[in-house]
């Protein structure tokens, strides 16, 4: 149980410490504050505690629904070998593809 709690707090510190959320929140939400509407400090934490609460509900959603597979997978082998093998040859063939695709970009570096 330690040791979960311990990789619970360096996620949340690792999270806390990103610049690239600060960039985020300083670039992107400012342009959703309307000085008209009261005041500015109170509408920049109400959106962000707005999208903190949907990323967390979001994130919840896909746990329990991986969960949810994970068991199911695990309770069945067959289906959990040909997930494998259809994930392993969609991968395949997305690199095949992406590898004989001819772009404007890739042309134009030769």
């Amino acid at each position: 149980m330690r040791a979960l709690s311990l990789a619970f707090m360096m996620g949340c510190l690792t999270c806390l410490l990103n610049p690239k959320v600060a960039i985020l929140y300083i670039s992107l939400l400012p342009q959703f504050v309307d000085p008209e509407r009261g005041h500015v400090g109170l509408q920049g934490l109400l959106l962000g505690l707005t999208q903190l609460a949907v990323g967390v509900v979001g994130n919840a959603f896909f746990i329990v629904t991986a969960g949810s597979v994970a068991g199911f997978f695990a309770r069945h082998p067959l289906w959990q070998r040909l997930h494998r093998y259809a994930m392993g040859t969609a991968l395949a063939g997305f690199a095949v593809r992406i590898a004989t695709e001819r772009t404007g970009a890739a042309v134009a570096l030769r």
